[in-house]
């Protein structure tokens, strides 16, 4: 899955969020261009995915230089580790939801 179809989906599912080729429709006549919501790279942007999943429990660590993530979602439990802390919280929650990264 490439980072393009992951945030879509995330903000699809997560969010609530409508995608179309361009932006994101966020509700009520709201929208943000697609370039502009990234969590894989964002802080900011990842933790509001992490607020709005509604996850049961969360812990974000780091030893050394890495950072390690585990997110859990209806009893779904997702793991990850990397140098890039949004990018390890992003995808521990999308593992968390069932999906494949």
């Amino acid at each position: 899955m490439n980072v393009d179809n992951l945030t879509a989906i995330l903000a699809a599912r997560v969010m609530g969020w409508r995608v179309t080729p361009d932006r994101f429709l966020t509700g009520s006549g709201s929208w943000i261009p697609r370039w502009r919501f990234n969590p894989l790279k964002r802080l900011e942007d990842a933790f509001m995915l992490l607020d709005h999943s509604k996850s049961a429990r969360y812990v974000i660590s780091q030893t050394g230089g890495a950072f390690q993530v585990e997110v859990e979602c209806d009893g779904r439990v997702g793991r990850a580790v990397g140098n890039s802390k949004p990018r390890a919280i992003t995808l521990a929650l999308a593992r968390s939801l069932g999906l494949e990264v």
